[in-house]
């Protein structure tokens, strides 16, 4: 023999092409299986999905066509194993990205995220914010545009996160309290005018920056593998919350669910914007903190970077201790009224509440179980960290993602 390979014989083509024509609604859940780290090898991928071997390899192969995963072509067995060594499945390094945004009340940031969750580029944190949205968002996709073109990479479409309800189906901002932003901009709109007159290939989206956090927790973080997770979290001002069943984000009618930022913690407590007093907004964010301890918030970083310094370098000051520990009673007693309605089977915290966990977890853990309907009875859900930097851009991106994962053939057409 001469070492060339046999040419394939005329019905080979036509069976593999049988093979992916009766695969090719598996097309995007195998992708989302690859994009979530749940299916590592093609061994996987054709348990989870419920096809044969070569169904499933056709799969692969097709989505590998479209340039958005890599098949390793020349599997090794591991150590100790036996049997035929199964092909590894990753997301191409070099595949198309999403552009993400994220505006609050301390500046703004655009970035390329790739499947997988990778941020591929970012720009430097801008540190103003406009009342015009408009104008922010033209700055915001003037940047990513600009990271576009520097990576050449191909746009599947572009996600927004903002610290807002936003109500569908209009996409509108209802309550942008921490922006000078009027109530119901139509931020959605905004953007994706930007986005296309900039010249961005693939639709526009825009959603609560909290929600898209837990979003890419659940896909991504410490999240992964949750059936229903609870997501609070305190960024630069204000606080808010998420739920993620079953793998989507529970949005409520029109957007609007999940307003934790005010639940009453605190009924003689400070005067929220939204009228109310002692809400979870004005009670345990990083202004309050700050104003707690007695710190009179600088130019030199944001609320949050200055809340979470506090937090990790200064703990055992009984000052910074007493306030803390107020702030995670205000937190713990909102978390039980959650867990109370929700009962999740698992509980994440992101931005400064992040920092209060890891600094004093007994603590926040007591009392969402002392002030828990179940809680000294059977315990209550793991309360865990988020583990993602910049998860709101991350989850932005998913938006984006979300029309190639669940068609990849039609959103790549």
């Amino acid at each position: 023999m001469d070492g060339k390979a046999a040419p394939k014989a005329a019905g080979e083509g036509t069976m593999a092409r049988a093979r992916l024509d009766r695969g090719r609604g598996a097309l995007g859940p195998a992708l989302e299986l690859v994009h979530t780290g749940r299916a590592p090898t093609r061994a996987v991928l054709t348990a989870e999905l419920g096809v044969t071997r070569a169904t499933a390899g056709a799969v692969a192969a097709e989505l590998e066509a479209l340039g958005l995963i890599r098949v390793d072509a020349h599997p090794g067995a591991a150590a100790g194993s036996q049997g035929r060594p199964s092909h590894r499945l990753e997301v191409a390094e070099e595949g198309p990205v999403a552009l993400a945004a994220q505006v609050h009340s301390d500046g703004w940031r655009a970035a390329l995220v790739g499947l997988g969750g990778q941020i591929v580029a970012t720009t430097p944190a801008c540190e103003i914010v406009d009342a015009d949205p408009a104008k922010v968002l033209g700055s915001v996709v003037d940047a990513g545009a600009q990271l576009l073109a520097e990576t050449g990479r191909r746009c599947v479409g572009s996600g927004l996160a903002v610290p807002s309800a936003v109500a569908e189906p209009a996409g509108l901002a209802l309550n942008p309290l921490h922006l000078a932003w009027p109530a119901g901009a139509p931020v959605r709109q905004i953007f994706a005018e930007r986005v296309h007159a900039a010249g961005i290939a693939g639709p526009a989206f825009a959603a609560n920056d909290v929600n898209l956090a837990a979003l890419a927790e659940h896909r991504h973080g410490a999240g992964r593998g949750s059936r229903e997770l609870l997501c609070v979290a305190t960024g630069h001002r204000g606080v808010g919350g998420a739920l993620v069943l079953d793998g989507r984000l529970h949005t409520g009618s029109s957007g609007l669910a999940l307003e934790v930022g005010h639940l009453t913690v605190n009924p003689e407590g400070r005067p929220c914007h939204c009228g109310s007093r002692g809400c979870l907004d004005v009670e345990a964010d990083p202004r309050a903190f700050l104003s707690a301890v007695g710190r009179d918030p600088g130019p030199e970083g944001s609320l949050l970077q200055q809340a979470n310094e506090l937090i990790r370098t200064q703990y055992g000051d009984p000052g910074v201790r007493t306030a803390a520990e107020a702030v995670i009673d205000r937190l713990g007693l909102g978390l039980a009224g959650l867990v109370n309605i929700l009962n999740p089977d698992r509980i994440i915290l992101g931005g400064m509440h992040r920092a209060l966990l890891d600094a004093d977890p007994d603590r926040l853990r007591a009392v969402v179980a002392e002030r828990s309907l179940w809680g000294r009875q059977s315990g209550v859900a793991p309360i865990l960290a988020c583990t993602l930097d910049h998860n709101s851009l991350v989850g932005a991106a998913e938006l984006a993602w979300q029309p190639v994962l669940d068609d990849p053939l039609g959103a790549l057409a």
